[in-house]
C-alpha cells in the first residue's frame, strides 16, 4: 500500500505529453478540460442506456458536436483521442463498480436514459453524488495508468517509480509497472478542470458544490494511488525463486471500490463559509483529509419515485426476507411490504473433469421463492 501522492496541484512537470503531441513550444499546465468527450473503439450508435459511460459527468462521444465545451476542452478531446478511449473504459468500470457497491441499497446506482447517467439525483450534493465523482475519477486514473503500461498511449510508458527502500537488495526492480504517476496527473488535470473553470460568488451554494466535487475527485484518485503496490515474479531453476523481478502494480478495482464505499459510509457533512471554504457542519468531528469524501446536501428519500429529486424508488426491487440489513425486505421496501413469487433457476451442477481436457456439467433446475417490494 502506498502513501498518498505528494504530487503538484497543477501542471505537468516531467510528463511532457502536451508539448510532444501538440507541437507547442511553451511548456506549462494543460488547457482547461473536463470529464467530457468519452469515446470508445466500438460503435457509437448505441443509446445512452446501452453505453452510459459515454455520458458520465457531462461526457459526450463526438467532441466537435458539443456546444458546451470550452475551446481548451474541444482541443484536448480532438487531439488526444487515444486517451479518450481509455477514459471511456475507466468510466464504464466506474459505473459497474458503483452498481456493485450499492446493489443492496435503496439507491442502487441505476443508470437512466439521459445525459447525466444517474439522472437528476446527481444535481444534489449528497453522499451518493460524492461516491460517483470519486469512483469516476478513480476509474480514469486506473484506465490511463494501465494503458501506459500496455503501450497504448504514445505519451507515456512503464512506471518510473523509484525502487522501494525496503525491497531486498538481491531482488530486481525493473518490470513494466502501471504508470500510476502519469494516470494521477492526467486525471487531475482532465477531471478537475471542469470545476476549476467555474467562477462562483464566494460563499455561494454553487461554490460549495464545486469544492465538494474537487474534494471527492481527489479522494478517488488517491484511493487508486494508495492501493497500488509492489508485485513480484519468481525466476530460477525448477521454480526455486532464487531471483525476483518486481514492479509497481495497480490494485484490483474492486479494492478501490471497497475503500471508497468505506469513505462513503464515513463521509463528512460540510457547508460553505463566508470565506469561500468548506467547513464541518458538526465541529465535534475531525476535518476530512484529502482521502475522505464530503457532501453538502442531505440525501433525498430513495423510498418513493420522485421526478423532482430523480429518485427511482424501490417498488419492484428484489429483497431478502431473512436479512436485517439494507437488502432486507423491511428496510428495502421502506415498510410498504412485499410480494412473494416463485421463479425457476437453472444452474450448472454435477460437473466432472474429463481427460483431456474439458469439464462437462449437467443443468439442474430449482424452484425458489423471491420477494419484491410493493
Amino acid at each position: 500500500m502506498r502513501n498518498a501522492p505528494g504530487l503538484p496541484e497543477r501542471g505537468w512537470a516531467g510528463l511532457g505529453w502536451w508539448g510532444e503531441v501538440s507541437g507547442a513550444s511553451r511548456r506549462g499546465p494543460l488547457p482547461p478540460d473536463s470529464l467530457g468527450c468519452f469515446s470508445h473503439r466500438r460503435s457509437l450508435a448505441m443509446n445512452p442506456i446501452q453505453r452510459p459511460e459515454m455520458y458520465i459527468i457531462g461526457a459526450q462521444p463526438v467532441c466537435s458536436q458539443l456546444p458546451g465545451l470550452s475551446p481548451g476542452q474541444r482541443k484536448l478531446c480532438q487531439l488526444y483521442q487515444e486517451h479518450m478511449v481509455f477514459i471511456g473504459e475507466g468510466a464504464r468500470s466506474a459505473i459497474k463498480e458503483c452498481q456493485y457497491q450499492f446493489r443492496q441499497r435503496r439507491w442502487n446506482c441505476s443508470t437512466v436514459d439521459n445525459t447525466s447517467v444517474f439522472g437528476r439525483v446527481m444535481k444534489i450534493g449528497s453522499r451518493e453524488t460524492a461516491f460517483t465523482y470519486a469512483v469516476s475519477a478513480a476509474g480514469v486514473v486506473n484506465a490511463i495508468s494501465r494503458a501506459c503500461r500496455e503501450g497504448e498511449l504514445s505519451s507515456c510508458g512503464c512506471s518510473r517509480t523509484a525502487r522501494p527502500k525496503d525491497l531486498p537488495r538481491d531482488w530486481l526492480w525493473g518490470g513494466c509497472g502501471d504508470n500510476v504517476e502519469y494516470g494521477y496527473r492526467f486525471a487531475k488535470e482532465f477531471v478537475d478542470a471542469k470545476e476549476r473553470e467555474k467562477n462562483y460568488v464566494r460563499g455561494s451554494e454553487e461554490q460549495a458544490r464545486m469544492l465538494m466535487n474537487l474534494q471527492n475527485n481527489e479522494a478517488g484518485r488517491r484511493a487508486v494511488y494508495k492501493l497500488a503496490d509492489v508485485a513480484c515474479k519468481c525466476h530460477g531453476v525448477s521454480g526455486s525463486c532464487s531471483l525476483k523481478t518486481c514492479w509497481l502494480q495497480l490494485a484490483d478495482f474492486r479494492k478501490v471500490g471497497d475503500l471508497l464505499k468505506e469513505k462513503y459510509d464515513s463521509a463528512a457533512a460540510m457547508r460553505i463559509s463566508r470565506k469561500g471554504k468548506l467547513e464541518l457542519v458538526n465541529n465535534r468531528f475531525n476535518m476530512p483529509t484529502q482521502e475522505d469524501l464530503v457532501y453538502v446536501d442531505p440525501s433525498p428519500d430513495y423510498c418513493l419515485r420522485n421526478e423532482t429529486t430523480g429518485s427511482l424508488g424501490t417498488q419492484g426491487r428484489l429483497c431478502n426476507k431473512t436479512s436485517e440489513g439494507m437488502d432486507g425486505c423491511e428496510l428495502m421496501c421502506c415498510g410498504r411490504g412485499y410480494d412473494q413469487f416463485k421463479s425457476v433457476q437453472v444452474e450448472r451442477c454435477h460437473c466432472k473433469f474429463h481427460w483431456c481436457c474439458y469439464v462437462k456439467c449437467k443443468k439442474c433446475t430449482e424452484i425458489v421463492d423471491q420477494y419484491v417490494c410493493k
